[in-house]
C-alpha cells in the first residue's frame, strides 16, 4: 500500500506540475493566436470602398499593436510566474531540509530520553543496593534485587521504544503542517509535566520506603511474579506448538484435497479410455457384420439407447444452463466478495490502528504496574498495599472493558474471513466441476456422432452378430453409471447452491452496514473523477488547438525569416553593385589615362602640323616669286577667290536651312508629343470613368456584403447575450448547489462531531473536506474553461476579419524579389569566385595539415624509440657499473652499434625538424594570406555597415516625411474603442505611423525594427537570467545560514549525548547521583528551551507569510487606485484639449515631438547595437586569429571582468542580506495584526454580504440600462431613416432644377438670345411686376414657375421641420450618450470594486481557514506583543487616510471631468453658430458678386442698344430689350432659387457634419471627420464647377438631357439610397465593433483574474503536493523498516512452499499431458500465490491472537494469584463431598483405589497410602472409618441428588464411572490441538458443524465462559469462574493440578465452606448436614 500510495502521489505531483506549466503558457499562446487571427482577417474587407479600407486598415493596425502589447504583458506574466515557481521550489527545498533536520533533532531527543531512562534505572539500582545492604546489616531475609531490577529493565525496555515509534507515527501521519507540529509540541509539554509529576510521586514513595523499618511483605509478590512469568513462557510455547500443529493440519488438508482431485481426474480419464475402446469395438463389429440381419430385440435396444441418449442430452443442456446461471451467480458473488475484501482490508487497517493505540495504552498500564509493584516492594504498610491493589483492579477492569470492546469489533472480521475461505474453496470446486462438465460434454458429442454412424451402418446392414446384445448391455451399464455420476453431480450442485445462498445471505448481512457508510463517499469520488476526466479532455482539446496555433506561428516565423533572408540578399546585391561601381571607376581611370595619352598624341600632331605649315609658307613664297614672273596667273587667282566666296555663301545658306529644318522638326516633334500626351490624358480620363463605374458597382456589392455581415454580427451578439444569460443562470444554479453542499457538509460535520472522537471521525471529516474542495475546484475549472471557450470564439470571430493584410505585403515582397533577382545573380557569381578561392586555399591548408600530422606522428614514434634506447643504455650502464668477474668483448661491439644507430637517428631527427620548420613557414604564409582575406571580408563588412547607416538615414528621412503627411492627414480618426483610447498618446502615434505600409522602405524599416526587437528580447532574457541567478544565490545563502544553524544545533545535541554516554559508562558507583540530578535538570531546561524556540519559529514563519500576503494585497489596492487616478488625469487633459479648437494643433506638435523623440531613441539604440556588433566582430576576429595561431585560452581582460562581476554579485548579496535583516525586523514589527485582521474579516464579511445585495441591485440597473440603450439605438435608426428621406428630397430638388434649366434653354430660340440671356442685366428687382409685363408671351412658363414655387415652399417647410427634429435628436443623443458614459463608468467602477471584494473575500476565506487552526496558539503569543500592534494600527490608519484622500481626489476629478464636458458642449454649440453665420456671409458675398457681373452685362447691353439706335433699329431693340428683361428676371429668379437650394444644401451638409462631429466626439474620432469635411468641400466645389460647365454647355446637352433625365433620376435615387445605407451600415458596424471591443476587454480582464486565481490555486496545490510527497516518503521509509523484519520471516516460509510446489508440479506433470501440464502449472502458481496471501493473513491473525491471549493470560495470572492468595488454606468442599460419597458408592473390592485417589488428591504419597491401607486391612475398614468420622459412623448421610446422565444407561454403577473419570483426569496427557476456527483457513470445504464450533470458539473469553458455565451449572461456585479462562485461551486439557480443571456439568456441585486446619472431620460432617 505504501508503494501504491507513493506512486499515486508522484503521479499527482507530475500531472499538477504539467497543468501548472500549461496554464502559465496558455496566456502567451492565446496572445499569439490573437496575432495570427488579426493578420488573417483583412481579406474580407479588402474589396470595400476607400474610406472603409482606410478605417479597417487603421483598426487592424490598432489591434495588432494591442495584441503586441498584450503579448508583452503575457510574457511579463509568464516571467513573473516562472520566478514565483522558482521561489516556491526554493521554499520547498528549504522546507525539506528543515524537515530532515527536525527528524534528526527528534531522533537525538529520543536518544536523550533513552539515556535519561537508563540513568533513572541506574539510580534505582543504586538505591536498591543501598537498601539491600541496610537490610543485610539488619539481618532480615530479603530476596535479591536483581530480579526486580531485571523485570523493571525488561518492562522499561519494552515500554520505552514503543513510545517514540508511536510518537513518530503520529507526527508523520499528519500532513506535516506547522499547526500539527505545534500540537505535537503541546502534547510533548503535557507528557513532560506528567513525567515530572510521576517522578515526584516516585521520590515520595522512596522517602516513605526509607522511613519505614518493617520489611518482608513484598517477597511473596516477587515470587508470584516469577511464577507468572514462567507460566507465560509455558503458555507461549504451547501456543507455538498449537500453531505448528494447525499448519501441519492445513498442509495435510491441502494434500488430501489435491490427491482427491488427482484421483477424480484419473478415474475420469480411465472411464474415457474405456468408453473409447468400447466405441472402437462397436465400430469394428458394425464393419465386420455387413451382410447379416439384426434381430428385432437389438433394434428395440438401439431405439431405447437413442431415447436414453436424447434424454441425457436434454438433461445435459439443462445442466449447462444451470451451470451458466451458477457461474453468473458465482461471478456476482466474487465481485461482492472483492468489494467485501476491500472493505475488510479497510476495517483491518482501522483495527490495526486501534490495536496500536491499545498496545500503547497497555504499555502505559504495564509501566504503571511495574512502578506500583516497585512501590509495593518498598512499601511496608498494608493499607497502602490495599489502596494500590484497588487501583490496579480498576485499571484491570478498564482494560477488560477495552478487551471486550475489541473482541466485539473483532467478531465481525472472522465471519468475513470464513466466508472468504469458503468462497475461495467453492470457486476452486466449481472450476473443477466446470472443467469436468466440459469434458463430459465433449465426450457426449463424440458418442452421439459415433452412435449416428452406428445407426446408419445398422440400417444399411440388416444382418448383425449375436454379440451385439452383449455390447448393448454394456452400453446400458455405462449409461447407468453415467446417470449415477450425473445424480452425484446434481447432489453436489444442490449442496453448492445451498452453500452459495447461505454465503450470499451472510455477505449481504455483512456488507449492508459498510456499503451504507461508504456509498456516499464513493459516489462523490466518482463524480469528482468524471469531472476531472471531462476537464482533462477539454484541456487536451485546448492543447491541440494551441499546437495548431503554434504551427501557424512557426509558419509565419518561417515567412519572416525568409523575408530576412531576402533582405540579406538585397544587402549582398548592393555590395556587389558597389563593387561593380568601383570597377567602372577603375575603367574610368583607365579611360582618363587613355585620354591623356590621346592628348599627348594630339600635341605631337599639332607639332607636326606646324612644321607642315612652315613648309607651306615656304612654298607660297616660292609661288609669289613665280607670280611676279606672270600676271596671267593673277587673273586665274582672282577668279578662284570669287568662286571661293560664292562657295562660302552657299555653305552659310545651307547651314541656315539646316538649322531651320531642325527647328521645324523639333517643333513638330513637340507637337506630336503634346498630341500623344493629350490622347493619353483622354484615355486616362475614360479609364477613370470606367473605374469609377466599377467602383460604384463594387461599392454596392460590398455594401450588400457589409449588410449581411452586420446582420450576422447582430445575430452573433444576440447569441452572446443568450449565452451570457445562460451563464448567469448556471452561476445561480452553482451558487444554490454550493449552498446545498455547504449545508450538507455542515450536517455531516455535526453528525461526525456527535460521533465518538476516534480515527474514523477525523478521516470522515477529511474526506468530506477534500470532496468539497474538489467540487469547488471542478466548478471553478468549468467556469474557467467556459469563459476561455467563449473568449476563443470571440477572438476567432473578431480576428477572422483582419487576415488579408498579408496579401499586399506578399505582393510587395514578390515585386521586391523580382527586382532583386538580378542582384542575387551578381552576388552568386562573386560568391562562387570567392568560394573557389577559399576552397583552394582550404585544400592547400588541409594537405599541409595532413603532412604536418604525419610528420608529428613520425616524430612521436622516433621519440618513443629514443626513450626505449635511452632506457636500454641506462640498463647497460647499470650492468657495466656492477662488478663483473668476466668482461666479455661483445658488449663493446653492442655499444658501438648502438652509438652508430643513435647518430643515425639524430641525423634523421634533424632532417625531420628542418622539414617541420619549412612546413611551419608555409603554414604561416597561408595564415597571412588568410588574414589578408579576412581583412578584405572585414572591409566588406564595414561597407555593409555604411550601407546600413545610409539606409537608416533614408529611413529617418522617410519617417520625417511620414510625420509631415500625418500632420496633414491627422484629421482622419482611428476606428477604436473607448478602452484603447485610454492608452498613452505615444502608442496611438506609433499606430498612426503604420498607415503607410505600402512603401518598400516601410517594409525594410519593419524588418530592421524586428531585428532590433529580437536583440532587445535577447538582452532582456540575459538580464532576467542574471536576476534569477542572483536570486538563487541569495536563496542559497539563506539556506546555507539555516543549514549551518541546524547543524550547530545537531552538533550541540551530539555533544550532549556523548557526555551522557560517558557519564553513564562512568556511573558504576553510588556517588554520581548529584551529577545525574544536575544532568536531568539541564536536560529539562534544554527541552523547555527547544520547545519554546520551535514554537516561536513556527509562529514567526506563519505570521511572516500572512503579513507578506496582506502587504502585497494592500500594495495591489494602492497601485490600482493610483492607476485609476492617472487614468482620470489623462482623461481630464484629453477633455481640456478637446474643449479648445487650437488643441488639435498642440496635439499635432506633441505628436511630432514624440515621433522625433522616438526616432532619436531608435537611432541611439541602433548606434549602440552597431557598436556592440563591431566590438563582437573584433572579439570574434581576435579569437579566430588566436585560434589559428594556436592559443585558445581565456584572456586576462575577461578574467578581470569576471572577477569584477563576482565582486558586484557579492555586493548585491550583501545588500540582499541587509534587506533580509530589514525585512525580518519589519516582520517582527508586523507580527501582531492577527486579532485586528480577524475583526476586519468579520466586518468585511458583513460588507461582502452588503456588496452582494448591491451587486444584485446593480445587475437589475444594468439590465434596465441595456433596455434603454436598445431603445435609443432604435431611435437613432429612425433618425437615420429620416435623414435618408431628407437626402432624397434634396436629390429630387436638384433634378427639378435641372428640368427647369432645360426648359429655360428650350424657350431660347436663337443663339444670340442665349448669349444675351447669359449676359443680360436685370434693371428691376421686383419679380411680380416683371411677370405681369411678360404675361402675354410666357403663360405656360409662368404656370410652371408657380407650380415649382409651391413645391419649393413645401420642401422648405419640410426641411425646416426636419432640421428642428435633427437638432432635438442630436441633443437627446448627446444627453443619452453622456448618461450612458456615466452609467458605464459607474458600472465599471462597481465591477472593479466587486472584483476586488471577491478577491479579498477569497483571500480572507483562506486566512480564516489558516487562522482557525492557529487561534489556540496565537492567543498566547498575542498577549506579549500588543505594543507592536499599536504601531501597525497607526500604519493601517495612515493607509486608510491615504485611501480616503485618494477617493476624494477621484471624486474631485470626476466633477472636473463633468464640468469640462459641459464646457466642451457649450463651445461646440458656439462653433456651430459661428459656422452658420460664416456660411450666410459667404452666400451674401456671392450674391453681391453676381449683382456686379449682372451690372457689367447691363452696361454692355446698353452700349449695344445705343449703337443699334444709331443704326435705326429701335423697334427690334425694344422687343429684344423686353425679352431680355424677362429672361434676365427669370435668370435672377432661378439664381435666387439656386442660391436658396445651395443654402439648404449647405445647411444640410453643415447639419450632417455637426452630427458626424458629435458622433466622433462620442467615439473620439476627430481626424476622420476633418478628412470627410475636406472631401465634401472638394466635392461641393466640383459640383459647382460642373454646374457652371453645364450652364456653358447647356446648348449641346439639351436633347441628351431630356432623354437621360429619367435614367439619371432612377440612378440618383438608387445611388443616394445606397450611400445612405452604406453610411448607416458603417455607423452600425463601428458601434458593433466598439461593443465587441468592450466585451473583449471585459472578457480579457475576467480571464486574467481567473488565471491569477487559478495560478494561486496551482501554487497552493504544488505546496500541498510537496508536503504530501514528503509525508509519503517518510511513511514509506518507516513501512520499509517495519516490513523488512517481517519479509525475512516470510521468505523462509516461501522457500518451503516453493519446494512443496515443485513436488506437486512434478506429480502433475507425470499425470497430465503437455497442454494439461501448462494449465496445471498456471493453476498451481495461482494457488501458491493465494496460499501465500492466506498464510500471510493467517500469520497476522495469529500474531493478533497471540497478543490477545497474552493479555488474557496476564489477567488470568493476576486473578489466579488473587485466588491462590485467598484459597491457600482452604479446602474444596464439593470435591471432598464427591470423594466421600464416591467412596461409599464404589464396591468394596475397589474402595482401596478410591482411597488411593483421595490420597493423590490430598497430596499424600503412594507409599504412605499403601502403608496406611495395609494397616487398615489388618485392623479393618470399619475401625478406620469410625475413627476417621470421629466416632459417628452410625449416623446416616443423605445422598446427593444425581442428575440423569448418559452413563446411567450402561450396566456399570455411577461410582465406577466416577472412579474411571478421576483416573483418566489424574493421569497427565498431551494438550489437544484446540485452535479457534477463524484462525484456520483450509482450502478444502469444511463440514457444516464447524461453523458453529467456530462461532462458539470466537466467543471464548472470561465473560462468555463464565456465562456459559453459569447457564450449564447453576450450583457452580463463583470463584470457579476463573478456571475456564485457561481452557478458553488454548491450554485445553493440560496436565496440571486438578483444581485448575473445569468441573463437568454431570456432577452436582455445592458452595464451598472454609474449613480451618484445627477442625476435625466430625465438625466437617456437621456442617454438611446443616447445609
Amino acid at each position: 500500500m505504501s508503494s501504491w500510495l507513493g506512486g499515486i502521489g508522484s503521479g499527482l505531483g507530475q500531472s499538477l506540475g504539467q497543468v501548472g506549466g500549461s496554464l502559465s503558457s496558455f496566456t502567451g499562446q492565446i496572445s499569439n493566436f490573437t496575432k495570427d487571427m488579426l493578420l488573417e482577417g483583412v481579406e474580407e474587407v479588402g474589396d470595400a470602398t476607400t474610406e472603409l479600407h482606410v478605417s479597417n486598415s487603421k483598426l487592424a493596425e490598432l489591434e495588432s499593436s494591442f495584441t503586441s502589447q498584450k503579448s508583452e504583458h503575457d510574457r511579463l506574466k509568464m516571467h513573473h510566474a516562472e520566478l514565483e515557481e522558482k521561489l516556491e521550489a526554493s521554499e520547498i527545498q528549504i522546507k525539506q531540509q528543515s524537515a530532515e533536520y527536525r527528524t534528526l533533532l527528534q531522533q537525538k531527543d529520543v536518544e536523550i530520553s533513552h539515556l535519561k531512562a537508563r540513568q533513572s534505572f541506574l539510580q534505582e539500582e543504586v538505591q536498591h543496593l543501598q537498601q539491600s545492604a541496610q537490610s543485610a546489616s539488619a539481618g532480615l531475609a530479603v530476596l535479591p534485587v536483581t530480579t526486580a531490577s531485571s523485570t523493571t529493565t525488561s518492562s522499561s525496555a519494552s515500554s520505552y521504544p514503543s513510545r517514540p515509534s508511536g510518537s513518530n507515527q503520529g507526527f508523520h501521519s499528519d500532513e506535516m503542517d506547522l499547526s500539527d507540529a505545534i500540537w505535537s509540541q503541546q502534547e510533548i509539554n503535557r507528557l513532560s509535566t506528567e513525567l515530572m509529576r510521576l517522578e515526584a510521586e516516585v521520590t515520595h514513595w522512596r522517602r516513605m520506603s526509607q522511613a519505614s523499618t518493617a520489611t518482608g511483605v513484598g517477597n511473596g509478590d516477587q515470587g508470584e511474579i516469577i511464577k507468572l512469568q514462567r507460566t507465560i513462557k509455558d503458555l507461549r510455547e504451547e501456543m507455538r506448538h498449537e500453531v505448528d500443529e494447525h499448519q501441519h493440519e492445513l498442509t495435510a488438508m491441502q494434500d488430501a484435497q489435491r490427491q482427491k482431485m488427482a484421483e477424480v481426474s484419473r478415474r475420469h480419464r480411465e472411464e474415457l479410455a474405456e468408453y473409447e475402446e468400447r466405441i472402437e469395438e462397436l465400430e469394428e463389429q458394425n464393419q465386420s457384420g455387413v451382410g447379416q440381419a439384426t434381430s428385432p430385440s437389438d433394434t428395440s435396444k438401439l431405439l431405447e439407447l437413442q431415447n436414453s441418449m436424447k434424454s441425457l442430452q436434454e438433461a445435459a443442456e439443462q445442466w449447462e444452463t444451470q451451470v451458466s446461471e451458477l457461474s453468473a451467480s458465482l461471478e456476482e458473488a466474487q465481485s461482492k466478495q472483492a468489494s467485501l475484501q476491500l472493505e475488510r482490508d479497510d476495517a483491518q487497517e482501522e483495527n490495526a490502528g486501534l490495536l496500536q493505540n491499545y498496545t500503547r495504552l497497555q504499555a502505559s498500564v504495564v509501566e504503571l504496574q511495574t512502578r506500583v509493584q516497585e512501590q509495593e516492594e518498598k512499601a511496608l504498610q498494608k493499607a497502602q498495599l490495599d489502596q494500590e491493589i484497588q487501583a490496579l483492579r480498576q485499571n484491570l477492569a478498564a482494560a477488560e472493558k477495552e478487551i471486550e470492546r475489541l473482541k466485539n469489533l473483532d467478531e465481525g472480521e472472522p465471519k468475513e474471513e470464513v466466508e472468504h475461505a469458503d468462497i475461495l474453496e467453492l470457486n476452486t470446486i466449481i472450476g473443477t466441476l466446470r472443467q469436468e462438465k466440459e469434458v463430459l460434454e465433449q465426450e457426449k458429442l463424440n458418442l452421439q456422432e459415433r452412435l449416428n454412424v452406428a445407426e446408419v451402418s445398422a440400417v444399411s446392414n440388416n444382418a448383425a452378430e449375436p454379440a451385439d446384445s452383449e455390447l448393448v448391455e454394456d452400453l446400458q451399464a455405462e449409461l447407468e453409471r453415467r446417470e449415477k455420476a450425473l445424480r452425484a453431480t446434481e447432489e453436489e450442485r444442490d449442496t453448492l447452491i445451498s452453500e452459495l445462498e447461505e454465503l450470499d445471505q451472510q455477505n449481504q448481512e455483512a456488507t449492508q452496514h459498510m456499503i451504507s457508510v461508504k456509498e456516499q463517499l464513493s459516489g462523490q469520488l466518482k463524480e469528482a473523477e468524471s469531472d476531472l476526466s471531462k476537464l482533462t479532455a477539454e484541456l487536451s482539446t485546448t492543447k491541440d488547438q494551441k499546437r495548431a496555433v503554434e504551427q501557424e506561428l512557426e509558419t509565419q516565423k518561417e515567412k519572416t525569416s525568409q523575408s530576412a533572408f531576402t533582405l540579406n540578399d538585397l544587402h549582398m546585391g548592393k555590395q556587389q553593385l558597389e563593387r561593380t561601381v568601383k570597377e567602372l571607376k577603375d575603367k574610368l581611370g583607365h579611360a582618363h589615362e587613355q585620354s591623356r595619352e590621346a592628348r599627348r598624341e594630339i600635341s605631337e600632331m599639332k607639332k607636326t602640323l606646324q612644321e607642315r605649315e612652315e613648309h607651306l609658307s615656304v612654298a607660297e613664297e616660292k609661288l609669289n616669286q613665280s607670280g611676279e614672273r606672270g600676271t596671267e596667273a593673277q587673273g586665274s587667282l582672282d577668279e578662284l577667290a570669287g568662286k571661293k566666296k560664292e562657295l562660302s555663301d552657299l555653305r552659310r545658306e545651307l547651314d541656315e536651312m539646316r538649322s531651320s529644318q531642325e527647328k521645324v522638326m523639333s517643333e513638330d516633334y513637340e507637337m506630336k508629343m503634346e498630341n500623344r500626351k493629350l490622347k493619353e490624358q483622354s484615355e486616362q480620363a475614360l479609364s477613370q470613368m470606367e473605374g469609377l463605374n466599377k467602383q460604384l458597382k463594387e461599392n454596392q456589392t460590398a455594401q450588400n456584403r457589409t449588410v449581411l455581415e452586420k446582420e450576422t454580427r447582430i445575430e452573433a451578439l444576440k447569441l452572446e447575450k443568450n449565452q451570457l444569460e445562460t451563464e448567469l443562470r448556471q452561476t445561480e444554479r452553482t451558487l444554490t448547489e454550493q449552498g446545498k453542499q455547504y449545508q450538507q457538509t455542515i450536517e455531516e460535520l455535526t453528525r461526525a462531531r456527535s460521533m465518538d472522537a476516534s480515527a474514523l471521525q477525523t478521516d470522515h471529516e477529511r474526506a468530506i473536506k477534500l470532496i468539497q474542495e474538489k467540487d469547488m475546484e471542478i466548478s471553478q475549472l468549468k467556469r474557467d474553461i467556459e469563459q476561455l471557450a467563449s473568449d476563443h470564439r470571440d477572438t476567432n470571430e473578431m480576428l477572422s476579419i483582419t487576415v488579408s493584410g498579408q496579401k499586399q505585403l506578399t505582393d510587395l515582397l514578390q515585386e521586391k524579389d523580382i527586382f532583386m533577382d538580378t542582384l542575387k545573380q551578381n552576388a552568386a557569381e562573386t560568391q562562387m569566385e570567392m568560394e573557389n578561392s577559399i576552397s583552394v586555399a582550404t585544400r592547400e591548408a588541409e594537405t599541409l595539415r595532413q603532412v604536418l600530422e604525419e610528420k608529428e606522428k613520425h616524430l612521436g614514434v622516433m621519440k618513443e624509440e629514443n626513450s626505449h634506447l635511452k632506457e636500454e643504455i641506462d640498463r647497460i650502464k647499470d650492468q657495466q657499473s656492477r662488478p663483473q668477474p668476466m668482461a666479455e668483448p661483445r658488449t663493446l661491439d653492442i655499444i658501438t652499434e648502438l652509438e652508430t644507430e643513435i647518430t643515425q637517428l639524430k641525423s634523421s631527427r634533424n632532417g625531420l625538424e628542418e622539414e617541420i620548420q619549412t612546413l611551419r613557414r608555409t603554414l604561416e604564409e597561408q595564415q597571412t594570406s588568410l588574414q589578408a582575406q579576412q581583412t578584405e571580408i572585414e572591409q566588406a563588412h564595414v561597407r555593409h555597415q555604411q550601407t546600413t547607416l545610409n539606409y537608416d538615414r533614408l529611413i529617418n528621412a522617410r519617417d520625417e516625411e511620414i510625420a509631415q503627411l500625418q500632420q496633414s492627414s491627422a484629421d482622419s480618426p482611428p476606428v477604436q474603442g473607448e478602452v484603447i483610447l485610454q492608452e498613452d498618446k505615444t502608442q496611438s502615434l506609433n499606430q498612426e505611423n503604420g498607415n503607410e505600409k505600402h512603401d518598400l522602405s516601410k517594409v525594410e524599416i519593419e524588418k530592421l525594427v524586428q531585428g532590433i526587437k529580437e536583440k532587445e528580447t535577447e538582452i532582456s532574457q540575459l538580464n532576467e537570467k542574471n536576476l534569477s541567478l542572483t536570486k538563487q544565490l541569495d536563496q542559497l545563502v539563506v539556506s546555507r545560514d539555516e543549514v549551518s544553524k541546524l547543524s550547530q544545533m545537531i552538533l550541540q545535541k551530539d555533544l550532549e549525548i556523548q557526555a551522557l554516554h560517558a557519564r553513564v559508562s562512568m556511573g558504576g558507583g553510588g556517588g554520581h547521583s548529584q551529577d545525574v540530578m544536575f544532568l536531568q535538570q539541564q536536560l529539562q531546561a534544554y527541552a523547555v528551551e527547544r520547545e519554546q524556540v520551535l514554537a516561536v519559529l513556527n509562529e514567526k514563519t506563519r505570521e511572516n507569510s500572512q503579513l507578506r500576503s496582506d502587504y502585497h494585497r494592500l500594495m495591489d489596492i494602492m497601485a490600482g487606485k493610483e492607476a485609476a487616478l492617472l487614468k482620470l488625469q489623462q482623461e481630464n487633459q484629453r477633455l481640456s484639449n478637446m474643449s479648445d479648437p487650437s488643441g488639435s494643433q498642440e496635439m499635432f506638435k506633441e505628436t511630432i515631438q514624440n515621433l522625433s523623440r522616438i526616432i532619436r531613441e531608435k537611432d541611439i539604440e541602433i548606434d549602440a547595437l552597431t557598436q556592440k556588433c563591431q566590438t563582437l566582430v573584433t572579439v570574434l576576429q581576435s579569437s579566430g586569429g588566436e585560434s589559428g595561431a594556436g592559443s585558445g585560452g581565456v584572456s586576462s581582460n575577461q578574467f578581470e571582468e569576471l572577477l569584477q562581476e563576482r565582486d558586484t554579485l557579492k555586493q548585491q548579496v550583501k545588500k540582499m542580506e541587509e534587506w533580509k535583516q530589514q525585512v525580518i525586523t519589519t516582520v517582527k514589527n508586523m507580527q501582531h495584526e492577527s486579532a485586528q485582521l480577524q475583526e476586519e474579516l468579520i466586518k468585511l464579511q458583513g460588507q461582502v454580504s452588503a456588496d452582494s445585495d448591491c451587486s444584485s441591485k446593480l445587475s437589475v440597473d444594468y439590465s434596465r440600462l441595456i433596455q434603454s440603450y436598445e431603445l435609443k439605438e432604435r431611435r437613432l435608426g429612425s433618425l437615420s431613416q429620416e435623414l435618408a428621406h431628407v437626402q432624397q428630397t434634396i436629390t429630387q430638388l436638384s433634378t427639378t432644377k435641372d428640368v427647369l434649366l432645360g426648359k429655360l434653354d428650350s424657350v431660347a430660340q436663337t443663339p444670340e438670345v442665349v448669349v444675351a440671356k447669359s449676359s443680360a442685366p436685370s434693371l428691376t428687382a421686383d419679380a411680380p411686376s416683371h411677370q405681369t409685363a411678360s404675361a402675354v408671351n410666357n403663360n405656360k412658363q409662368q404656370e410652371d414657375v408657380e407650380l415649382l414655387r409651391a413645391h419649393l415652399a413645401e420642401k422648405e417647410s419640410m426641411i425646416r421641420t426636419l432640421q428642428e427634429n435633427n437638432f432635438r435628436l442630436s441633443n437627446s443623443a448627446c444627453a443619452s450618450e453622456s448618461e450612458q458614459r456615466s452609467h458605464a463608468t459607474e458600472v465599471q467602477q462597481v465591477r472593479d470594486k466587486l472584483d476586488a471584494l471577491q478577491r479579498s473575500v477569497r483571500e480572507k476565506d483562506l486566512l480564516i481557514k489558516a487562522k482557525g487552526d492557529q487561534l489556540s496558539q496565537v492567543s498566547e503569543s498575542l498577549r506579549n506583543r500588543e505594543n507592536d500592534n499599536e504601531v501597525l494600527k497607526q500604519a493601517v490608519t495612515n493607509l486608510k487616510e491615504r485611501a480616503l484622500i485618494l477617493e476624494m481626489d477621484v471624486k474631485k476629478l470626476k466633477e472636473e471631468n463633468e464640468l469640462v464636458a459641459a464646457r466642451s458642449r457649450e463651445k461646440e454649440s458656439e462653433f456651430r453658430a459661428l459656422q452658420e453665420t460664416n456660411m450666410q456671409v459667404s452666400l451674401l458675398l456671392r450674391e453681391k458678386e453676381f449683382e456686379l457681373s449682372s451690372m457689367s452685362d447691363k452696361a454692355a447691353t446698353v452700349e449695344r442698344m445705343l449703337k443699334d439706335k444709331e443704326q435705326g433699329k429701335s423697334g427690334e431693340l425694344n422687343q429684344l430689350l423686353n425679352e431680355l428683361k424677362s429672361m434676365q428676371e427669370k435668370a435672377v429668379a432661378f439664381q435666387q432659387e439656386r442660391d436658396q437650394v445651395m443654402m439648404a444644401l449647405k445647411q444640410k451638409q453643415m447639419e450632417t457634419t455637426a452630427l458626424q462631429t458629435e458622433l466622433q466626439h462620442m467615439r473620439d474620432k476627430e481626424q476622420r471627420l476633418n478628412l470627410e469635411l475636406e472631401r465634401l468641400r472638394n466635392h461641393l466645389l466640383e459640383i459647382e464647377d460642373s454646374y457652371t460647365r453645364e450652364a456653358v454647355a447647356s446648348e449641346d446637352r439639351e436633347t441628351e438631357l431630356r432623354r437621360k433625365v429619367n435614367l439619371l433620376d432612377v440612378r440618383l435615387a438608387t445611388s443616394s439610397s445606397a450611400v445612405e445605407n452604406a453610411s448607416q451600415q458603417a455607423s452600425m458596424q463601428v458601434e458593433s465593433l466598439q461593443e465587441q471591443l468592450s466585451g473583449v476587454v471585459k472578457q480579457r480582464d475576467d480571464a486574467l483574474i481567473q488565471l491569477r486565481t487559478s495560478q494561486e490555486q496551482v501554487n497552493q496545490y504544488a505546496v500541498s503536493l510537496s508536503n504530501l510527497q514528503m509525508v509519503l516518503e517518510q511513511f514509506q521509509q518507516e513501512e520499509k523498516a517495519m516490513y523488512s523484519s517481517e519479509l525475512d520471516k516470510l521468505k523462509k516460509e516461501r522457500e518451503q512452499w516453493r519446494t512443496k510446489a515443485q513436488r506437486l508440479e512434478d506429480q502433475a506433470s507425470a499425470l497430465q499431458l503437455n497442454l494439461d501440464e501448462a494449465n496445471a502449472a498456471l493453476d498451481s502458481a495461482s494457488r501458491l500465490t493465494d496460499q501465500l496471501d492466506l498464510k500471510e493473513e493467517q500469520l497476522e491473525e495469529l500474531k493478533k491472537q497471540v497478543d490477545v491471549r497474552q493479555e488474557m493470560l496476564e489477567e488470568a495470572q493476576k486473578k489466579l494469584m488473587n485466588l491462590l492468595n485467598s484459597t491457600e488454606g482452604k479446602i474444596d468442599k464439593v470435591l471432598m463431598r464427591n470423594l466421600f460419597v464416591g467412596y461409599f458408592h464404589t464396591p468394596k473390592t475397589k474402595r482401596y483405589d478410591v482411597l488411593r485417589l483421595m490420597g493423590n488428591v490430598l497430596g499424600v504419597s503412594r507409599e504412605d497410602v499403601d502403608t496406611m491401607l495395609e494397616e487398615d486391612g489388618r485392623q479393618g475398614i470399619t475401625g478406620w472409618m469410625s475413627g476417621w468420622l470421629g466416632g459417628r459412623g452410625a449416623q446416616s448421610v443423605p445422598n446427593t441428588p444425581q442428575r440423569p446422565t448418559s452413563g446411567q444407561s450402561f450396566n456399570n454403577s455411577f461410582s465406577e464411572m466416577f472412579v474411571k473419570f478421576l483416573e483418566i483426569e489424574s493421569t497427565p496427557s498431551l494438550p489437544a490441538p484446540m485452535l479457534a476456527h477463524h484462525d484456520i483457513k483450509p482450502l478444502s470445504a469444511p463440514p457444516p458443524r464447524r461453523t458453529t464450533s467456530a462461532a462458539s470458539s470466537t466467543a471464548a473469553g472470561p465473560a462468555g465462559s463464565s456465562k456459559r458455565a453459569g447457564e450449564a451449572n447453576p450450583f457452580l461456585a463463583p470463584r470457579s469462574a476463573a478456571v475456564p479462562l485457561l481452557a478458553g485461551s488454548g491450554t485445553g486439557g493440560s496436565g496440571g493440578h486438578l483444581l485448575m480443571k473445569p468441573i463437568s456439568d454431570a456432577l452436582p456441585t455445592f458452595t464451598p465452606v472454609p474449613v480451618s486446619a484445627e477442625a476435625s472431620g466430625g465438625a466437617f460432617l456437621k456442617d454438611l448436614l446443616k447445609q
